[in-house]
């Protein structure tokens, strides 16, 4: 979803944000430090597959996924990291691993990770590796509905 049809869904709904523009960076952590926000501010989504079906995984850029939580969480029998090929094409017009959180517009499960929901604020990526958009915590929820969890034990 390129930054402009993600904002477009953020306007049509009401929503509040910032866009946050920044030197190109690949990792979730460069990314906070590129766009000068904590890791643990910054949400990374991780597309993982539950019982063969895609899903999206948010948590601080500072944790990585525990794989065993989510499949806990989701009550499922089998939960692992998908591949890129794997969901790149579900993505058309995204940077690869720049996808936003919004797996309700992709028809995806979002599970988040509890220590997001401590903060007033979430930022993420807007479908590029130089764009972030940051939001109310409270505006997310609102418009993914995501299953709020533990998804990584410290970070």
């Amino acid at each position: 979803m390129p930054l402009k049809r993600l904002q477009e869904f953020l306007d049509n709904h009401g929503v509040k944000y910032v866009t946050i523009r920044h030197s190109p960076a690949y990792t979730a952590q460069e990314v906070a430090q590129s766009a000068h926000i904590r890791g643990q501010d910054l949400a990374k989504t991780v597309m993982v597959k539950i019982d063969g079906k895609m899903a999206m995984a948010v948590l601080p850029a500072s944790q990585k996924v525990d794989l065993e939580l989510l499949r806990e969480a989701a009550g499922a029998k089998k939960v692992e990291l998908a591949r890129e090929a794997e969901f790149q094409e579900r993505f058309p017009g995204c940077e690869p691993g720049a996808m936003p959180p919004f797996g309700n517009l992709y028809g995806m499960d979002v599970y988040v990770a509890d220590a997001l929901t401590a903060d007033k604020q979430i930022a993420f990526n807007a479908g590029s590796h130089t764009e972030l958009i940051k939001t109310a915590y409270e505006d997310f929820e609102r418009l993914v509905q995501p299953k709020v969890t533990t998804l990584s034990y410290g970070g």
